[in-house]
């Protein structure tokens, strides 16, 4: 590892290539090379966009991808869970509801104002027009609990908290009638898990809960649209074992009384050659190592990360 890795994502300025895809009669997909994704459900009357990138500035490039396909309404904002990279662009829609879980409501009122702090000081690009957020969070209009239906005229749209894992509000959005879902982060694809903020124990079966709706296609956090069965399964077993085998070396270490700096070298050394082709592979992994270390000690629930915090982690284990 070298000795002068910059913090976070801030030497990450290359351009993505976005691509807007249809992969199911209603749903379609806006992803960028492992950059956040965004998923849209265009129904009888009305569209629903779950996540809604990290500026009202980023959100106008879904909106007119939106309005080549159809001009219906974009009535409903979902937000899969609380991250700021994925909801404070939700502005620009003007939606009339903004759904979300009542678990990421919560996160939103415990931890919003530092969690946006922090992502805006890792991910520079990402937050292009920054200055185009709205002071203050996103809000949810609306919160449920395990599962709340929304009719898009005939369409039956579902979202189903299925467990925790990438944090501990997950929302995904489930099309029953042609098996399409929109994961959120619980799911990537060619790009590593961010896990700060997750549960490690639960987070294996939280996929498997998602792998027993058998969905067709799938949009996942990051990376390409899943399009066929066999893609959602791989999409689900990579997943699944990236939050595995992060869990079992640093849960071991920990067990054998080594420090978290030994811990976070030993598990990058082990993970790198398996995984360190994914996207934002070297950001995430001491973030997630860090969690993961903490679930295996004494912190059940995610430590809050400020970005004071950020960069402290950042010093101790890469500097």
């Amino acid at each position: 590892m070298s000795q002068t890795k910059k913090f976070a994502s801030q030497a990450d300025l290359e351009e993505k290539k976005v691509t807007f895809s249809q992969i199911s009669e209603h749903a379609w997909a806006y992803t960028a090379e492992g950059d956040p994704n965004t998923g849209i459900i265009i129904g009888d009357d009305a569209v629903l966009v779950a996540d809604t990138q990290a500026t009202p500035a980023m959100a106008a490039d879904v909106i007119r991808r939106i309005r080549e396909v159809t001009d219906k309404p974009i009535k409903y904002v979902v937000l899969t869970h609380y991250h700021a990279v994925r909801v404070l662009g939700a502005s620009a829609y003007k939606p009339e509801h903004i759904l979300a879980s009542q678990d990421t409501y919560d996160l939103i009122v415990e931890r919003g104002e530092q969690d946006k702090a922090s992502e805006i000081g890792r991910f520079p690009r990402l937050f292009a027009g920054v200055e185009t957020v709205p002071p203050g969070m996103t809000w949810p209009t609306m919160t449920f609990t395990g599962k709340m239906t929304v009719w898009l005229g005939k369409l039956e749209v579902q979202l189903l908290q299925l467990g925790r894992g990438h944090t501990k509000g997950d929302t995904v959005v489930w099309l029953p009638g042609e098996k399409a879902l929109l994961s959120g982060d619980l799911v990537e694809f060619g790009a590593t898990p961010y896990a700060g903020d997750a549960y490690f124990k639960d987070w294996p079966q939280t996929l498997n809960n998602l792998a027993a709706l058998q969905p067709k296609a799938l949009v996942p956090g990051r990376g390409a649209a899943l399009t066929t069965p066999e893609d959602v399964a791989k999409g689900l077993t990579e997943t699944r074992d990236f939050i595995s085998d992060v869990w079992t070396h640093v849960s071991e270490g920990a067990k054998a009384g080594k420090d978290l700096n030994t811990v976070y070298k030993e598990t990058f050394a082990m993970l790198k050659p398996k995984y360190g082709h994914w996207v934002i592979f070297d950001h995430c992994m001491p973030f997630d190592v860090t969690r993961c270390y903490d679930e295996a000690t004494k912190y059940t629930d995610p430590r809050i990360w400020t970005a004071e915090r950020d960069v402290e982690m950042w010093k101790t284990l890469e500097g």
